[in-house]
């Protein structure tokens, strides 16, 4: 279970940074960026994502991963060669004067100089649990700021920890996720980030269709069944291989485990069809050009 932990930790962190969607502008480069394979035998418990004005700090994620951030889709509307699971450090130097929502047309850039990746967007029908408010409207309110925070942070840093108690997301700007004890417990964050990070625990991804702007506290219990297969179904979902005995606790959960705790915070969570992006890689690299 610790392995399965730890790649949801992953999973997660990509999903609380790096919130603006992309422009049709021309792609910003980084000044200068090294690409390094991770340590194989790592095995943090503890994992961060620290951005600032200058630099840019990721360890041990999946080119996956950093497509997804790249170009603002999931990890499952990505499609590709089996070279996608392969785990590399980022480091990178942030040109002057550019903003934070540039990174990812900077990483794009990244990938097709450094990995020759050839690649393209396209539409396509997904399942997907369809996040709206209800017909009653919301029955919890905006959370307030804290006066002692800043109104906005100076950089991007968010830690994640794990273990076999639960999941702990912190996104360095007064919201954060949990998953521990049967309970899911977010606190701060938007509607769009929510769905975002609540897509790797379920069988389908949830988008965000309320428009809501604000930010929110939500505690939704669970079953205990349901706890288990939220964890095991993020970790099938990024493709990591589980033993027989694992996979069977995902029959044993419900399929939408949170729709009755969204309902009574004034939501609806339901099961639809929608058109997303999928990201089709159609050739890359297996090793990044020298730093």
């Amino acid at each position: 279970m610790r392995l399965v932990t730890m790649n949801i930790i992953r999973h997660a962190v990509a999903i609380l940074v790096l919130p603006v969607a992309l422009s049709g502008q021309a792609r910003p480069a980084f000044d200068v960026a090294s690409i390094r394979p991770s340590p194989p035998d790592r095995s943090e418990v503890a994992i961060g994502v620290r951005i600032t004005g200058a630099q840019l700090r990721i360890s041990q994620w999946p080119l996956k991963e950093y497509l997804a951030m790249a170009y603002r889709v999931r990890p499952q509307q990505i499609t590709g060669p089996d070279s996608l699971s392969t785990v590399y450090d980022i480091a990178a130097t942030i040109p002057a004067g550019v903003p934070q929502d540039t990174i990812p047309e900077m990483l794009q850039t990244l990938f097709a100089d450094r990995f020759q990746m050839k690649a393209h967007l396209e539409k396509k029908q997904f399942p997907v649990y369809a996040l709206e408010v209800g017909k009653e409207g919301l029955k919890i309110k905006e959370a307030t700021l804290d006066p002692g925070a800043a109104a906005a942070p100076a950089a991007t840093n968010v830690q994640a920890s794990g273990g076999n108690n639960g999941i702990t997301l912190d996104g360095g700007d007064g919201s954060s996720f949990v998953l521990a004890n049967n309970r899911v417990e977010v606190r701060r964050m938007t509607m769009e980030r929510f769905a975002g990070l609540a897509t790797r625990f379920l069988d389908r991804p949830v988008v965000d269709f309320t428009g809501l702007t604000g930010r929110y506290d939500l505690t939704i219990d669970i079953a205990p069944e349901d706890y288990t297969a939220m964890m095991v179904r993020a970790a099938v979902s990024q493709g990591i291989r589980l033993p027989p005995q694992a996979l069977q606790a995902m029959n044993l959960g419900s399929l939408n485990p949170l729709k009755a705790g969204m309902e009574r915070a004034g939501f609806r969570l339901e099961a639809q069809n929608a058109p997303l992006d999928l990201l089709v890689v159609e050739s890359i690299a297996k090793a990044p050009s020298e730093n």
